[in-house]
């Protein structure tokens, strides 16, 4: 038997050996709302590279890339996108592929910024192992305003301390802390302040340094935007975009250095001020429990047999993972599934920073206001704003009802002329834009019974035998998938017969040296099946409409502000743009977005999982956005509108009275436009 003595000295030999042991990063910030970026990285790089789940995402992202209908295109893109456009995605994949990573977060990083670099909000990979788990913020968004001279300079929100202490109370007194000795206390000293330099440059080489990682959009001024901040009309209510700047969906960033001229002061200062990582993923105790509960695939992340005896189910207030990454409102499963849509996916969820009081319109609304649409009516009496946030709501119908009786509304309180707010619409459904068109311009030649765009889908090996499976099998008797012929038109706007392998003949192109398959020219989608009636005279007279944003108006959002100005006269006004950058007053286009989880559906109703070319089930928590189908363009008929010139009108200069103010900044469109 061990003597007391060799017990414990076999105990203190344990302990020192323990304590000699590398910690567990991720045990050091569990349990915790708040934590420093650093913090996060370290957990996050302590995770190696899992070969298998490597080449799993490489292969179910390539494989996907099949059926994203501008592959080819983004290779260099034509103008005016040339110099914005121009990633061959699937030569940098393979590269990654090769390589070796440090770690499982720079692996991450590598594919995230892949995606992102052909610049279209529909075609990115978002991972949730990494991707919002923590978001990092600072308590001082930027806007760029303009001063008498007509000089814009970059500044702290003049609302930003209203904004960071209404949303992280918890936070505030942290960073009134870490400002140097004369300023501690004093942070709200510091709205309004012109940023003279960002980490000792000039504070546009963040900005376009930002602008070339941030992806989502084709115009480079549109990137540039979304580093300042903005408001957005959500289901919620109006809320606050914290912008790139102050908000990040990864912990990329400890800490920022200002140069600063506060209001008031005589000589500028210089500020540093850290970035803080707030908690958003699911909870966890250690690096295991991390990667279990926040990284593997979820029963959602993959697709299934749409006829399945026994498919998975989620619960009524589950979220797929997809609506995770979308700029919309949660949607009615069932409209979801039957109503195409076209929206915009993001790495950072929809935010419900709140604007503040004194910054929301204060003007009576509608009694048809539903979610996000609201209806104003001008003091002048003959100025109607429809402010709309998003082209999807819970109700596909309601949503519909309500632009009819809203505008009807307007115009019967004596509206003549309308404002369309669409700041941050990150699009929605398909027939939804399309009939605010229709309802806008009325019935005539080029809105019945096509008031959307013509499409075409690309039609590669595995897409024609999907399509070709369902007829000779009759594996959709219900019409539940993307690729029925019963649910497409022919360019004459008459539907395929159920027997017609839709995709074929294709259309053969070669598009930036490589062969590429698109399906026949697509006609209308949405008329009469998805609309309620809509009066045969305009609501108002087109040419009467201004269209309002900051450029980030995507996919659907896109749709509706093509046709109405390029096809009815509408005009345009991007708030807040830079004025040496050309302004856009639309983003991505696309015809349709779908994700890998859906196209996984396809291809396990059709009975084809086990086909060469069908990508395998995700392993991890991740999902990856498509442009399933392309929309002809007006410009340029015969090619895609993505890639056509979409310049606006109007670039409205901010200063502090109209930042973030949307009230202010329709009586000042009122006045410049009309």
């Amino acid at each position: 038997m061990r003597s007391f003595a060799t017990a414990a000295l076999s105990a203190l030999s344990v302990a020192a050996f323990v304590s000699a042991l590398p910690s567990d990063p991720c045990a050091k910030i569990a349990g915790q709302k708040w934590v420093s970026p650093r913090d996060v990285r370290a957990c996050y790089s302590s995770f190696k590279v899992d070969q298998k789940e490597k080449s799993n995402i490489i292969e179910v992202i390539n494989k996907t890339l099949a059926f994203h209908a501008s592959t080819n295109y983004q290779i260099k893109a034509p103008q005016p996108y040339t110099s914005d456009v121009h990633e061959d995605v699937l030569a940098t994949l393979a590269k990654i592929g090769r390589q070796t990573q440090k770690n499982d977060y720079d692996l991450h990083i590598g594919l995230s910024r892949t995606l992102k670099r052909v610049n279209d909000g529909h075609c990115v990979w978002v991972n949730y192992c990494y991707d919002s788990a923590y978001v990092n913020y600072l308590p001082i968004p930027l806007v760029l305003l303009t001063d008498k001279l007509g000089l814009q300079h970059v500044t702290i929100a003049p609302a930003a301390f209203e904004v960071a202490s209404a949303e992280f109370p918890d936070q505030i007194e942290f960073w009134q802390n870490s400002l140097p000795p004369w300023l501690k206390g004093k942070l709200e000293s510091l709205n309004g302040a012109r940023v003279i330099l960002i980490n000792g440059l000039d504070p546009f080489v963040a900005v376009n340094a930002n602008a070339a990682i941030t992806g989502g959009y084709q115009a480079f001024g549109t990137r540039q935007n979304s580093f300042f901040s903005s408001y957005q009309l959500a289901a919620t209510g109006w809320n606050y975009i914290m912008g790139n700047f102050a908000q990040q969906s990864l912990p990329l960033d400890d800490q920022v250095m200002l140069l600063i001229k506060r209001e008031g002061a005589l000589l500028p200062e210089t500020i540093i001020l850290p970035y803080r990582s707030r908690f958003a993923g699911a909870a966890f105790t250690d690096s295991a429990s991390y990667r279990q509960n926040n990284c593997k695939a979820m029963a959602s992340s993959n697709g299934r047999d749409l006829y399945a005896s026994s498919p998975a189910s989620l619960g009524p207030e589950e979220e797929l993972p997809i609506e995770k990454a979308e700029q919309q409102p949660k949607l009615n499963p069932e409209e979801r599934k039957k109503f195409a849509l076209n929206v915009l996916l993001d790495d950072i969820p929809v935010q419900n920073v709140v604007l503040p009081e004194r910054l929301r319109p204060g003007l009576p609304s509608s009694d048809a206001d539903y979610t996000v649409a609201r209806y104003y009516l001008l003091e002048d009496g003959i100025t109607g704003v429809l402010a709309l946030g998003s082209f999807s709501a819970p109700s596909y119908w309601d949503f519909q009802q309500s632009l009819l009786d809203g505008l009807q509304d307007l115009k019967a309180k004596g509206a003549t002329r309308l404002l369309v707010d669409i700041t941050n619409n990150g699009g929605g459904y398909v027939c939804v834009a399309v009939f605010l068109h229709r309802l806008l311009a009325g019935a005539k030649p080029n809105t019945v019974p096509q008031a959307g765009f013509d499409t075409t889908a690309r039609s590669g090996p595995l897409a024609q035998e999907i399509v070709q499976s369902l007829i000779d099998k009759n594996l959709d008797p219900q019409q539940r998938t993307l690729y029925s012929p019963l649910n497409w038109r022919d360019e004459n706007n008459e539907f395929f017969a159920p027997d017609r392998n839709w995709l074929q003949p294709t259309r053969n192109l070669t598009i930036n040296g490589n062969k590429d398959y698109f399906s026949p020219r697509l006609g209308n989608e949405c008329y009469p099946e998805g609309f309620l009636d809509a009066p045969e005279e305009a609501v108002f007279d087109p040419k009467q409409v201004v269209i309002i944003g900051n450029g980030r108006c995507a996919s659907s959002c896109s749709i509706f502000s093509i046709h109405m100005q390029k096809l009815q006269g509408a005009r345009t006004v991007v708030v807040g743009g830079r004025k040496s950058t050309p302004q856009s007053y639309s983003g991505i286009v696309g015809g349709q977005s779908t994700n890998f989880a859906t196209i996984d559906s396809e291809i396990k109703t059709a009975k084809l999982k086990a086909h060469g070319l069908a990508p395998p089930d995700l392993l991890v928590n991740g999902v990856q956005g498509i442009t399933w189908r392309l929309g002809f363009g007006y410009d340029q008929r015969d090619e895609p509108e993505e890639w056509q010139a979409r310049p606006a009108n109007l670039n409205l200069a901010l200063d502090a009275k109209l930042a973030n103010n949307p009230q202010a900044v329709w009586y000042e469109v009122v006045k410049q436009m009309f």
